[in-house]
């Protein structure tokens, strides 16, 4: 393993939304798989309580080229007030970074919205 890529973690209480926010971030270029987990149950403080939720889990694989561009666009589409992002960076096979790289770098310019050359 002697290649690099991202990967994002976010969750969401809707699978229609899950759904849809997996495939804009793809139809964007922003990532280049996102993966959706089957309901999980997290715990968590939330404004002085600890509370329970059904989740739904999103994998995010991108480039560490696009890292800033997605989580600025997460930060803006997610639902929640306060959404995860958690990146991480991860060894990858050389074929499998490049693939990523090829599918995030069409990425549409956040200012011109027109895509790379």
């Amino acid at each position: 393993m002697d290649a690099v890529i991202a990967v994002i973690q976010t969750t969401l209480n809707d699978r229609k939304a899950a759904g849809a926010l997996a495939h804009a971030m793809v139809e964007e270029h922003l990532a280049a798989c996102v993966q959706i987990d089957p309901d999980i149950t997290s715990v968590y403080r939330w404004q002085d309580a600890c509370e329970t939720a059904t989740e739904i889990r999103l994998t995010i694989k991108t480039s560490l080229s696009s890292v800033t561009a997605l989580c600025d666009w997460l930060q803006q589409a997610h639902p929640y007030e306060l959404p995860e992002i958690v990146v991480q960076q991860l060894n990858s096979t050389r074929d499998y970074a490049a693939w990523v790289e090829a599918q995030t770098s069409a990425r549409k310019h956040p200012a011109a919205g027109q895509t790379h050359d």
